[in-house]
């Protein structure tokens, strides 16, 4: 071959991925060609939604960690999640100033091999503790990078609360000088709380040694019905949960209340924490 035309096509190879045709080269100060979505959260946004989201104003975002693990024989293995999707956009809305990362789904869950913990279920994904770590870390570095001043790590299974605290509190003091603020709150992961509420409304739990009950269940039946097998479980006579037997509607309705009460509690939390 050419010696000449074999440079060529190293000059083209290098160029090609130099400037992949995928990256896109609009100006960063490039007006918005149409209205922003109402939308909370951050992956149905554009880059110039977000762009300008955060000049306007919405510089605290909402970092959520979920999980994929066994529950309930008629709860889906995603329920953090769903419920997830739920409490943080009624979060995000009453703050007004917030966007909504995407879901981190993959937390631990247990040892893989040997399997324990949740990993001894099928349907189960679990993460080491250094992974769900390192992740959330390059996560918050790069909401940091977007403009995003104060960071809030929170997670709705209790195996997630150790690693958030960890990562705010290394970020925290990491980034002290550039005034990003990272912030682990605890108080959104209080079913103990809700408990406590429920009973002054009149509604009292009994324990039945599931991994699903009443509070969990409401949440999900009002998220998104085909998590908690709404139909199957008519047909099988098994809607009572907790010692609790609704209508599906008052069940539901008692779940958009629920999240009601858990985001009016952490807005408070967050503005808190913000304010320190």
């Amino acid at each position: 071959m050419d010696r000449r035309f074999g440079s060529l096509v190293v000059l083209l190879t290098v160029g090609c991925l130099a400037n992949p045709p995928h990256i896109s080269h609009f100006a960063l100060d490039a007006l918005r060609p149409s209205a922003a979505l109402d939308t909370v959260f951050l992956e149905e946004m554009t880059w110039i939604e977000v762009r300008d989201a955060v000049r306007g104003g919405k510089t605290t975002v909402l970092v959520p960690t979920g999980g994929v693990e066994q529950n309930g024989p008629y709860l889906a293995t995603g329920k953090h999640n769903y419920i997830l999707r739920a409490t943080m956009e009624a979060v995000a809305r009453r703050l007004g100033n917030a966007l909504v990362a995407p879901i981190v789904p993959f937390v631990p869950e247990g040892n893989i091999d040997p399997p324990g913990g949740h990993m001894k279920y099928p349907g189960t994904i679990s993460v080491t503790e250094d992974t769900f770590e390192r992740l959330l870390n390059d996560v918050c570095a790069s909401l940091r990078v977007s403009g995003f001043r104060n960071i809030v790590l929170l997670g709705d299974s209790e195996g997630n609360q150790q690693g958030m605290q960890a990562v705010a509190q290394r970020l925290m003091a990491q980034w002290a000088s550039d005034r990003v603020r990272v912030h682990f709150l605890a108080e959104y992961y209080n079913y103990a709380e809700v408990e406590h509420w429920l009973e002054q409304q009149g509604i009292r739990l009994e324990n039945e040694n599931v991994h699903d009950d009443f509070i969990v269940t409401a949440q999900l039946l009002a998220a998104n019905p085909a998590t908690v097998r709404l139909q199957q479980r008519l047909i099988a006579g098994q809607l009572r949960i907790s010692g609790m037997s609704m209508s599906p509607a008052e069940l539901a309705e008692w779940g958009q209340k629920i999240i009601a009460f858990r985001a009016e509690r952490t807005v408070r939390a967050i503005r808190n924490a913000i304010q320190r």
